[in-house]
């Protein structure tokens, strides 16, 4: 793909397609969950421990989401007590990959980012 074809397809309609998927999946939880899920099937409870920090609120909210764009599938199971399982679809695995690329960049860059941040905090301070 060339360059102008990459510019087309993240700028074609000013960007609106690109930004609302991406809005969804760069969002603070998102790749913590589905990263989490990654693992295999997970009980709500289960989730928020192995996610350090999220609060049930936004848990709950972020899997609806998630729910919602098909990234992630909720199994209610007719029992007592209730059980409920989520884990990721199809479009939700395939995630993974362009995740762990992303998180690699981060690593990679993560000390020039630092110095650069305090660059910038001494220069503006």
């Amino acid at each position: 793909m060339s360059e102008y074809e990459h510019t087309c397809m993240i700028r074609g309609d000013g960007g609106r397609t690109i930004r609302a998927v991406l809005d969804r999946i760069c969002d603070k939880w998102t790749l913590l969950i589905v990263t989490t899920l990654d693992q295999g099937r997970l009980r709500f409870t289960d989730l928020q421990r192995q996610v350090p920090g999220i609060s049930q609120r936004m848990l709950t909210l972020t899997l609806r989401n998630l729910e919602r764009d098909g990234l992630v599938s909720r199994t209610a199971y007719a029992e007592v007590p209730p059980r409920v399982e989520y884990a990721l679809t199809p479009n939700g695995r395939s995630l993974i990959p362009p995740a762990l690329a992303l998180a690699g960049w981060a690593m990679e860059h993560i000390a020039d980012i630092e110095a650069s941040r305090a660059a910038y905090e001494e220069r503006t301070s």
